[in-house]
């Protein structure tokens, strides 16, 4: 009897595929350049290095694929940790598609808004990192006016603090707490949050969950 493979199983194979294709090309060129020059790194402070790194970020990229993975959906997820900048550019694209076209999380009508959404977020991001590189040459003369420093300086922020805006406005009874707890953080210990910002996201995230929960439970939202 032939074995049929609903949708989730097929992008699920497609996905762990090009999770792997992705992977090795990016290891392709440090690798080429071993053989190539024949010098190699250092294995001992490699596995230092990659274990030290595991430990600040992989609690983070658990929390992010358990966080984002529902909003994205099968194909979307494997497509937007491929290609990066999930929450500056690839999650903000989803809600916008999403609440312009009311789909439901969990359903087939999202996944495929989704999915398209992250496609059309990476060809975007592509053309203008291509366009960024092709001009940087010719633009750094206005790049490096003294003018324009002040902007550069703030352009996380601006960036960060807008996409905040769009997340916290319809969600004002969940984010009060969090966030003024996360303000109040920064302003009396901010050597610890920006040195230590994977566990602050990590106890933001749970302390908005304990809060959605409990808000939920009195039917408050």
């Amino acid at each position: 009897m032939e074995k049929t493979f609903s949708y989730n199983d097929i992008m699920h194979r497609y996905g762990r595929i090009f999770t792997i294709f992705g992977m090795t090309v990016m290891l392709i060129v440090p690798t080429l350049i071993m053989v190539i020059t024949g010098v190699a790194p250092d294995w001992n402070k490699v596995i230092i290095g990659v274990a030290m790194l595991s430990i600040i970020y992989l609690p983070g990229g658990i929390v992010e694929m358990a966080t984002y993975s529902p909003i994205l959906g099968t194909s979307a997820t494997y497509l937007a940790f491929i290609t990066g900048n999930l929450v500056n550019l690839k999650i903000p694209c989803v809600m916008n598609a999403r609440a312009i076209v009311k789909t439901e999380i969990g359903t087939p009508e999202n996944e495929v808004v989704s999915t398209l959404s992250v496609v059309a977020s990476t060809l975007t991001t592509v053309g203008i990192m291509s366009m960024g590189i092709i001009l940087l040459i010719p633009l750094r003369p206005i790049l490096s006016a003294e003018v324009l420093q002040p902007a550069f300086n703030w352009v996380v922020s601006a960036l960060f603090g807008a996409l905040g805006y769009k997340y916290f406005k319809g969600n004002l009874k969940i984010v009060a707490v969090p966030l003024l707890l996360m303000v109040v953080l920064a302003f009396i210990m901010p050597g610890f949050v920006i040195g230590n910002i994977t566990i602050v996201i990590m106890v933001g995230a749970i302390i908005s969950v304990l809060i959605s929960k409990l808000l939920y439970d009195k039917k408050l939202i």
